[in-house]
C-alpha cells in the first residue's frame, strides 16, 4: 500500500506533474530517499547537504508537523498520507500551520490544491437567508475556507426552525438569526469573517449589500425577493447560484452573467396563494440539508473556476424516489431583463410584481 505524499507544486515537474504519488519508507528521512529513487531530483529540494529538512519546507504526517513528532526520523506505516509544503514567493501570503492543517484535505487534491485553497481564502459569498438552504451551505463555505461570509436575514429563530435550520440550537430561539449563525460559523472556522446583515432586501439596499461578494447563495423562501436578487444579480454581474425546496423535492441551477437569469426559466410568479410556503405545505428537514449543500459545492466551483457547474442546467431531487434529474435551459432572447431588447433596465417594485404584501420585520 505505501505512503500517500502530496507533491507541491514547484516539485511537479520532477513527477511527471503527479500531485500526489506512492512511496514504500520507515521514517520520514527513508521516504525521502524513496522518492529520490523513483523521482530524481526531490531530495535536494527537501533535505540539506547534511541531510536535514530545509528551513523553508515543512513536513506532515497525517497533518501533524513532523517536528512535532519525530522530525526527519518519525516511523511511518502503510496507508500514512504525507505532505511536503515549500515556502512560496510571488507575493502570496503564506499558509499558516493551522491553515495547513486545516485545510490539509483540499491541498492535497489536485484539482485544489495550496493555489485553490488560497482562491476559497480570499474569497467571499453573500448567504441570503439563514433558513434551511442558507444554514448548510453557510457551514460547508465556512469549513471550506471562503474568507468573507455575508448573511441577510430579518426573521428570528423559531422552535420549529430547528428541524432543519442546523446553525441554530435551542439557545438560540428567540435571537436573530444572523446573530446565532455568526456564533455557529465561529465554533466551526473563526477564520472566515462573518457580515451579518439583519435586514430585508429591497430595490433600494439590495445592490449595496451584493455589489461587495463575488459569488450570491440564495436561498431565500419568497417570489419577490427571488426576482429582486435576479435582477440586481444581472445588472451587476454576479453569478447566483439559486436553491429551492417544497416538502420533498428540490431544485438547484446557477446563472451567471450572460448566460441566461431565473426570469428566462420563470418569467413571471405564479398567482399569489397558487404554491404554498413551506409553512403551509411542509419540508423534509434533511433535504434542505440536500440542497443547501449542493449549492455551496456550486458556489465553491464558481470560486475555484473547476468542475462543470450548473450553467444552464437545472437539477431536480426527489427525496422519495432518490432520483436526480436534470433539464437544459437557455437564455431566452425575449427575456425583459438579459434579453436583446430588454424593457427592465433598472430594479423595481418586486412586491407589487409578484403581487405579495410586504413582510415586516419583527421588532
Amino acid at each position: 500500500m505505501g505512503v500517500k505524499v502530496y507533491i507541491p507544486t514547484p516539485f511537479r515537474a520532477l513527477t511527471r506533474n503527479q500531485a500526489t504519488v506512492e512511496a514504500e519508507g520507515k521514517t520520514v528521512v527513508r521516504l525521502v530517499e524513496a522518492l529520490e529513487s523513483a523521482y530524481p531530483g526531490i531530495r535536494e529540494r527537501v533535505l540539506d547537504e547534511r541531510g536535514e529538512i530545509h528551513r523553508h519546507i515543512n513536513i506532515y504526517v497525517n497533518d501533524i508537523a513532523v517536528e512535532d513528532l519525530e522530525g526527519k526520523e518519525t516511523v511511518l506505516a502503510d496507508g500514512d498520507e504525507v505532505a511536503l509544503i515549500p515556502a512560496i514567493a510571488g507575493g502570496a501570503i503564506p499558509f499558516t500551520e493551522e491553515q495547513i492543517k486545516r485545510y490539509s484535505r483540499h491541498i492535497i487534491l489536485p484539482e485544489v490544491g495550496g493555489k485553490g485553497q488560497r482562491k476559497l481564502l480570499n474569497s467571499s459569498a453573500l448567504l441570503v437567508g439563514a433558513g434551511g438552504l442558507g444554514c448548510p451551505a453557510a457551514l460547508y463555505l465556512a469549513a471550506a475556507g471562503v474568507g468573507r461570509l455575508g448573511i441577510v436575514d430579518f426573521d428570528r429563530v423559531d422552535l420549529s426552525n430547528l428541524q432543519r435550520q442546523i446553525l441554530h440550537h435551542t439557545h438560540d430561539v428567540g435571537r436573530p438569526k444572523v446573530l446565532s449563525a455568526v456564533d455557529t460559523i465561529a465554533d466551526i472556522n473563526p477564520g472566515v469573517k462573518v457580515e451579518p446583515y439583519e435586514a430585508q432586501l429591497s430595490s433600494e439596499n439590495v445592490k449595496e449589500i451584493i455589489g461587495g461578494y463575488d459569488v450570491i447563495v440564495n436561498g431565500c423562501d419568497n417570489f419577490p425577493t427571488r426576482y429582486l436578487l435576479n435582477d440586481a444579480c444581472y445588472f451587476l454581474k454576479k453569478p447566483m447560484v439559486d436553491g429551492s425546496i417544497f416538502r420533498f423535492e428540490g431544485q438547484v441551477t446557477v446563472f451567471f452573467p450572460g448566460k441566461g437569469c431565473y426570469r428566462c426559466l420563470y418569467p413571471a410568479p405564479p398567482p399569489p396563494g397558487l404554491v404554498p410556503s413551506c409553512a403551509e405545505a411542509g419540508v423534509l428537514g434533511v433535504l434542505c440539508g440536500i440542497i443547501g449543500s449542493l449549492q455551496a459545492l456550486e458556489a465553491i466551483k464558481l470560486i475555484l473556476g473547476t468542475g462543470e457547474p450548473l450553467i444552464n442546467r437545472l437539477l431536480f431531487f426527489d427525496a422519495l424516489t432518490l432520483e436526480f434529474r436534470q433539464v437544459k435551459i437557455r437564455r431566452d432572447p425575449e427575456c425583459p431583463v438579459c434579453g436583446d431588447h430588454p424593457t427592465i433596465t433598472d430594479l423595481i417594485d418586486y412586491h407589487e410584481f409578484c403581487g405579495v404584501p410586504r413582510v415586516q420585520p419583527v421588532s
